[in-house]
């Protein structure tokens, strides 16, 4: 169904109906209930804290003796809050301390394999596009400093691929 038919049969029903149906979805659709929780009672903060917990327990697990290091997690929540509209500042905090926390596993670790590297890479890239679009990367600058140094004192293989990605988003 179009935009454009979606209207026209909403334009037809009255406003009891209308309520039903927005109750019915509530009830029915996980993704609904989601969104209407988050809008009339955001708690942003709280929500980037239990993302950031889940993130960090990916690399060192309370639960589990090893670590998982799953990027995909991060990803998750960040495509998660991105679609609930989240503040874009909490946002891009999440996403830099989602390279942060994989750091400071790698510091730990005498190596790790290629594929985590190009992972970080890219949730690098993500994040400086995501901090130029909302022009964010002046608030964020020295973490970002800060991740391509630390790239250099681990002596990472693709630390010249950073400063790169880096360099090209630089004003």
């Amino acid at each position: 169904m179009s935009k454009r038919s979606l209207k026209k049969y909403l334009d037809e029903l009255d406003e009891n109906t209308l309520k039903e149906q927005i109750i019915d979805l509530y009830d029915r659709i996980p993704q609904v209930k989601t969104f209407y929780d988050f809008v009339f009672n955001p708690k942003e903060d709280q929500l980037i804290e239990e993302a950031k917990v889940k993130i960090s327990n990916e690399y060192f697990p309370t639960k589990r003796r090893k670590p998982r290091k799953r990027r995909s997690v991060a990803q998750k929540y960040i495509k998660h809050f991105k679609t609930l509209g989240v503040d874009p500042k909490l946002l891009g905090d999440l996403m830099i301390f989602n390279i942060e926390i994989a750091q400071t596993y790698s510091n730990g670790v005498p190596s790790m394999p290629d594929s985590f590297y190009k992972s970080m890479l890219n949730s690098f890239k993500e994040l400086l596009q995501y901090l130029t679009y909302y022009q964010l990367k002046e608030e964020f600058g020295t973490r970002i400093e800060e991740i391509i140094s630390f790239t250099e004192v681990q002596k990472w293989p693709i630390t010249d691929q950073f400063e790169e990605v880096a360099n090209n988003f630089v004003d």
